[in-house]
């Protein structure tokens, strides 16, 4: 059974630097591309970070310059670096792998085969 599960949310206040983590299991981790994606309350999904099993990333606009995207393979984890948080970061931050890499090169991990885990908090104050 395939499991993500993510850590390192919280509430910072702007300016600030949070880490996330995610843990896979169940899954060959190398045949799958990796990213992250956020909702925030009444907001559409936007996909944050990818990076597909050959190294490549691909940044939101809204995060690139602030946000880094990697993977450690070999412990099957996956890793997002948030630096300069602003409030409009706010929103629940989920791991999310995709067999389909198509999908997350092009920005987002949401084809049809995606497991994704529960999410982590991140609130950001002003």
């Amino acid at each position: 059974q395939v499991r993500l599960v993510e850590s390192g949310g919280g509430s910072v206040q702007a300016g600030g630097s949070l880490r996330l983590s995610c843990g896979a299991s169940g899954l060959t981790y190398s045949r799958y591309c990796m990213g992250w994606f956020r909702q925030a309350p009444g907001k559409e999904r936007e996909g944050v970070a990818t990076i597909t099993n050959s190294g490549t990333t691909t940044y939101a606009s809204s995060v690139k310059g602030r946000f880094t995207i990697s993977q450690d393979s070999a412990k099957n984890t996956l890793a997002l670096q948030m630096n300069s948080l602003k409030p409009e970061d706010t929103a629940m931050y989920y791991c999310v792998a995709e067999i389909e890499c198509r999908y997350c090169a092009a920005g987002d991990c949401n084809g049809a085969k995606t497991y994704r885990g529960q999410g982590t908090q991140v609130t950001v104050s002003s």
